[in-house]
């Protein structure tokens, strides 16, 4: 079965960097695209970044444009989001998923991992 497991959460200040990674394994990795969430407190889970198959189309929410970098490692079945100039309002649990279909990005994802926890204090 599909498992996506999270890493490099943890507690930053305002302005600084944190790089997340999902380890993926159970199919083919590299057919498939991937996708970055986060759910703050009180709040509904959105979209952060997805990447394609293959690494070359990558899209953002506005709201992390410019600071935040999507990229993936097909040898290493891992996708990373690079959070650059964090922000209080960051502070969220970020999951990291993946859809049912290959070779498609697509805003329905199946398999989600169980999320790591970022804290950007001010």
């Amino acid at each position: 079965q599909v498992q996506l497991v999270e890493s490099g959460g943890g507690l930053v200040q305002a302005g600084g960097s944190l790089r997340l990674s999902c380890a993926a394994s159970g199919r083919t990795f590299s057919n498939y695209a991937m996708g970055w969430f986060r759910q703050a407190p009180g709040k509904e889970r959105e979209f952060v970044a997805a990447i394609s198959w293959g690494g070359s189309s990558t899209y953002y929410a506005d709201s992390v444009k410019g600071r935040f970098t999507i990229s993936r490692d097909n040898a290493k079945n891992t996708v990373y989001l690079q959070m650059n100039s964090l922000k209080p309002e960051d502070t969220a649990v970020y999951y990291c998923a993946a859809p049912f279909k290959p070779f498609v990005v697509t805003k329905t994802y199946d398999y989600w991992g169980q999320g790591t926890q970022v804290t950007v204090s001010s």
